[in-house]
């Protein structure tokens, strides 16, 4: 699709949403001449944090402190 500048400032919110939803790019025109697109994410850009899922791992106790207070006190 095609669009150009003057109706893409008037329209941008309604054309953002359109992106998002078909994920189909929109091109902006001044004076007949592509200077932009507007085009959805990645994929993987979306929910970045999903490629974290099943990286962590927890080993022992992750509430009581690390060191002792007696090692605390030998540390002073």
């Amino acid at each position: 699709m095609k669009i150009a500048a003057t109706e893409f400032k008037a329209r941008c919110l309604r054309l953002m949403e359109q992106v998002r939803r078909t994920r189909k790019p929109v091109l902006i025109t001044k004076r007949g001449r592509v200077v932009a697109q507007l085009a959805p994410p990645p994929p993987e850009a979306v929910k970045p944090w999903l490629r974290l899922r099943g990286s962590v791992v927890r080993v022992g106790d992750v509430v009581s402190p690390a060191v002792s207070p007696r090692e605390i006190r030998a540390l002073r």
